[in-house]
């Protein structure tokens, strides 16, 4: 089923704004640029004018699919339409979009989602031509072009997600997961070794007190950069 793609020059955010708006029903909303986007735990999100893909999209809620899941699978999606050759693209738990360059993970993207009345609210930022210039973090923004990759114009990208996207319940996976199995972890209360991905899309980890599945929260890993031994670029091959 094919439902409107609304786009919209600037918004304070594409997610508020189908938040405000639920007579709309079942549709995308595509940004130019928003002024006060948000990601992942309230962070704040840069989007500016021309430099990333700012898409909201309310579908029907798929039916028993765990949260953490659901939005694994979203970003696998986003991910095969923007590297449809799967040159580079993976993902980072719990559903961040990266890739390697110069031997070190960088971010290019992330994903948040919510119930609202009925509806499943998925909200996607993307860097395509632009990163904003963080400094100090272990995982540093990237952007499409900055990896040698095409940039095709938003508002196809973003009819391509969307259609994507109505069929959640397809088990996609990405070219890559990090952390991977053996990867030395820390976050909020505590550390350990990454033992795999759980199929309901949790992380499951061996620490001193036992095996763990974490399913909230951010983890951080000892460094970014490729394990000693297993070097990679961008546009390589996670050989896992």
């Amino acid at each position: 089923m094919e439902w409107p793609l609304i786009r919209l020059a600037v918004v304070d955010s594409t997610q508020a704004f189908l938040r405000r708006n639920p007579h709309l029903g079942f549709c995308a909303v595509l940004a130019d640029r928003q002024t006060d986007g948000r990601g992942r735990q309230g962070n704040r999100w840069e989007s500016a004018a021309g430099a990333g893909l700012w898409l909201s999209v309310a579908l029907p809620g798929p039916v028993g699919l765990a949260p953490g899941l659901l939005l694994q699978r979203a970003m696998t999606m986003a991910a095969q339409v923007l590297d449809p050759d799967h040159r580079a693209l993976g993902l980072k738990w719990p559903n961040d979009l990266v890739a390697w360059q110069e031997g070190r993970l960088v971010k290019l993207g992330g994903i948040i989602g919510e119930q609202v009345a009925g509806r499943l609210i998925l909200g996607l930022g993307v860097n395509l031509t632009d990163a904003p210039k963080i400094p100090d973090r272990a995982i540093p923004p990237a952007s499409l072009k900055s990896l040698g990759m095409e940039c095709p114009p938003a508002v196809d990208l973003a009819a391509s997600i969307f259609n994507f996207w109505n069929n959640l319940q397809e088990n996609s996976q990405p070219l890559f997961h990090w952390p991977e199995p053996g990867t030395p972890l820390r976050w909020e209360e505590g550390q350990g070794t990454c033992l795999g991905w759980e199929p309901d899309g949790r992380l499951k980890v061996a620490t001193a007190e036992g095996i763990r599945r974490l399913s909230a929260g951010d983890i951080t890993g000892v460094s970014g950069h490729a394990p000693e031994g297993n070097p990679r670029s961008h546009l390589s091959r996670d050989p896992s």
